[in-house]
């Protein structure tokens, strides 16, 4: 009796959807959980909330995102969430050297954007960022370092110091480099707007997708890298 009672609650449209999502996050999962298992190189992701994947059901972030299109491509690759919300390049140094467990043959590397919001010294987030490729290469992993893009309201001089610690970095170590994380979603603030959530910082699931396909072949390049090490 109490199971006939239960098909005839109310079910409300959004419910339904919300079930769909859940489910097809599942899927996702598991099907990304089934792909490690194959994966011979594991890539840690390393970086703040946008890796983390804030704001979104976790098969639409950023590292599940990025397992599909790795997947879809073949390319024996797990990757592995370093993201932390909130994290400032500090952060990323301070936990870095515990964060390369002997499984991780490479690392993909993107933060600053915590720093930025804070206005904190171009030169700091440089120096912390030095010390996390340091520490990566020093493990004889490769690296792919991301750059961000800074906003323009500590004007043009702050901009165009911390956007170019990147390039500079990159080529000081010899890194594998992508110069901007958002590059995707358009060059011009308000053109990002579309791809964005709400709080206008972090991408929806539509930009995630739109990053990915642009980050994708870097990450490959990376990939191939660590298997010519091996």
């Amino acid at each position: 009796m109490r199971n006939n009672l239960l098909l005839h609650l109310p079910f409300s449209y959004g419910a339904a959807r919300a079930i769909r999502k859940a489910a097809l996050a599942f899927v996702l999962i598991c099907l990304s959980s089934n792909a490690s298992l194959a994966g011979s190189l594991r890539i840690l992701a390393f970086g703040d909330s946008l890796t983390q994947g804030y704001g979104l059901m976790e098969a639409d972030g950023l590292v599940p995102q990025l397992q599909v299109w790795l997947n879809r491509h073949e390319a024996g690759v797990t990757v592995v969430n370093g993201g932390v919300s909130g994290d400032t390049t500090a952060g990323g140094a301070a936990r870095i050297d515990w964060s390369l467990s002997p499984d991780i043959g490479a690392v993909m590397i993107a933060l600053g954007g915590n720093d930025m919001l804070r206005g904190l010294a171009p030169s700091e987030a440089k120096s912390n960022l030095t010390k996390i490729v340091a520490a990566v290469q020093g493990a004889g992993l490769p690296v792919l370092l991301i750059g961000m893009q800074a906003p323009g309201n500590y004007g043009a001089g702050y901009k165009a110091e911390f956007e170019g610690l990147y390039a500079e970095l990159a080529e000081d170590y010899g890194t594998l480099y992508e110069p901007q994380f958002l590059g995707a979603l358009g060059q011009v603030p308000a053109e990002a707007l579309v791809w964005m959530q709400s709080d206008g910082v972090h991408p929806n699931e539509e930009g995630v997708l739109r990053i990915v396909e642009a980050l994708g072949p870097r990450v490959l390049e990376l990939a191939e890298m660590a298997a010519s090490k091996e």
